[in-house]
């Protein structure tokens, strides 16, 4: 006999899923979540904590660097119907078809939401990073940084200048990320100091057009002519760790993103006042004896902004 379609079982099967889906997503690898109670948060903490410094006679105590950054909660909602008749001949096959892609669906919020502010990270349609810039730009300038880029081209990265800028070699591409990788590694914080001297763990970034092309060039072991990959290398050798995903959101054709992810802030920043709330009006209610179907409703009140842009980067082959 087939499983009678219940309300709670709906409930736990979205949940479920949606938990499911979400575990296997970059978001958390790129982007780090901060529990909300207001409409609007201040992140005044961006700046980096100093390190040692000879001791002098006097204990040295510093304050953090503060910049104004707000991120702003808005809300955000999706229905699903589900005709009685198919709950009342216990169709549950097709109910939870539905309930799975009505969870993956709903579950791909977040990641549409920081492909959007990805997009926009080289202009200010969704507003500048903590220190004013756009969040990929080529003067951010923080205390006793200098000035620095993290929008790179060939003038930055050598290796960023290819044959055929939309469709590099292997070898081309392995160079590429790794000059990419290096030029990163270079950043400094507010007080002057290496920011990813210690990083070890990448990922990589680019629209599925692009994904084709620099994946051969991350992973395969032998990039051209039995040369070895020296991406590979780096990994087996240093201990680095250097991952590439496709994002289809994205609408790149020449251009990369580069994220250091082992940090423990994150280039971008998830801020959530309301997790994901189901709602189900089902049998018995007004809605069931009028429409003669089910609603199932997600709510929540969250929202997505640019953290440190030192860990991230974008960049474009020519």
């Amino acid at each position: 006999m087939p499983r009678y379609i219940t309300e709670k079982g709906i409930r736990g099967q979205y949940y479920s899923r949606l938990q499911q889906y979400e575990g296997t997503s970059w978001i958390d690898r790129i982007s780090i979540q901060f529990p909300s109670d207001e409409e609007i948060e201040d992140y005044a903490w961006l700046g980096t904590p100093p390190g040692f410094s000879e001791h002098k006679g006097e204990r040295q105590v510093e304050d953090l660097r503060e910049y104004f950054y707000q991120i702003r909660n808005k809300e955000y909602d999706a229905g699903l119907k589900i005709k009685r008749k198919l709950i009342e001949r216990n169709k549950t096959t097709q109910v939870d078809a539905l309930i799975d892609d009505f969870a993956v669906r709903t579950g791909a919020h977040w990641t549409e939401l920081l492909s959007t502010l990805l997009l926009a990270g080289t202009g200010s349609t969704l507003g500048n990073c903590y220190d004013g810039q756009y969040f990929f730009d080529s003067d951010h300038v923080s205390g006793a940084s200098g000035t620095q880029k993290n929008l790179l081209t060939n003038s930055e990265v050598a290796a960023l200048d290819v044959t055929t800028a939309a469709a590099p070699t292997p070898v081309e591409a392995a160079k590429a990320i790794l000059g990419v990788i290096g030029y990163m590694m270079s950043y400094k914080d507010d007080h002057g100091k290496p920011m990813n001297a210690s990083a070890k763990e990448f990922l990589v970034m680019t629209s599925p057009v692009l994904w084709q092309f620099l994946a051969p060039g991350a992973y395969n072991r032998l990039v051209s002519s039995g040369e070895s990959n020296p991406l590979v290398a780096v990994q087996e050798t240093d201990g680095f760790r250097i991952g590439i995903v496709a994002n289809p959101l994205l609408t790149y054709t020449t251009q990369f993103l580069t994220f250091r992810i082992d940090a423990p802030l994150r280039p971008l920043i998830r801020q959530n006042e309301v997790e994901v709330d189901l709602q189900i009006i089902g049998d018995g209610s007004e809605n069931w004896k009028l429409n003669h179907e089910m609603l199932i409703m997600a709510y929540a009140r969250r929202a997505v902004g640019f953290g440190r842009w030192q860990y991230a980067s974008h960049s474009t082959l020519s």
